[in-house]
């Protein structure tokens, strides 16, 4: 699906529409396929709306208490 390019209000409504979705857990890829933004796209309405995007990879895994079990084996 193309798009139109969306400019002023319009463009900061679009945002502001996606940017819950990220907050709540959706991927940028999981926007974009939804709304029939590219990624790109989404990527850029995402950061006007002013959200802080996550690092890749998700969350960080938790260190391994001192001296318990749970290193690399």
């Amino acid at each position: 699906m193309t798009r139109s390019y969306l400019t002023g209000a319009a463009r900061r409504a679009e945002a502001e529409r996606l940017a819950p979705l990220y907050r709540d857990g959706a991927k940028i890829r999981e926007i974009a396929a939804a709304t029939g933004w590219s990624y790109g796209g989404a990527r850029k309405l995402l950061l006007l709306a002013g959200v802080t995007l996550r690092q890749r990879g998700g969350e960080p895994r938790p260190m391994p208490a001192p001296g318990s079990s749970g290193g690399a084996r």
